[in-house]
């Protein structure tokens, strides 16, 4: 995880977003009178989303526990 000011984030942003992309990196940008800001890569940002989606369900969660709990029995 990368943290950086608003003023020095503006100063060098494309090695900042370069990070962030190349070096699958989590930006926060912390500014004084707002709230901060997290800046994912788009792949990070999918992977959440698609996590969010299938944990959305108690159905999904079920079948993931399951196929947590064979893996870890040595089932397939």
């Amino acid at each position: 995880m990368i943290t950086t000011t608003l003023s020095a984030f503006r100063k060098a942003l494309k090695a900042y977003l370069d990070q962030v992309t190349e070096g699958s990196e989590t930006l926060i940008i912390h500014r004084k009178k707002q709230s901060d800001v997290v800046v994912l890569s788009m792949d990070a940002y999918n992977a959440l989303m698609n996590t969010t989606h299938e944990m959305s369900s108690r159905i999904n969660q079920q079948r993931l526990e399951a196929s947590i709990a064979s893996l870890r029995s040595g089932q397939e």
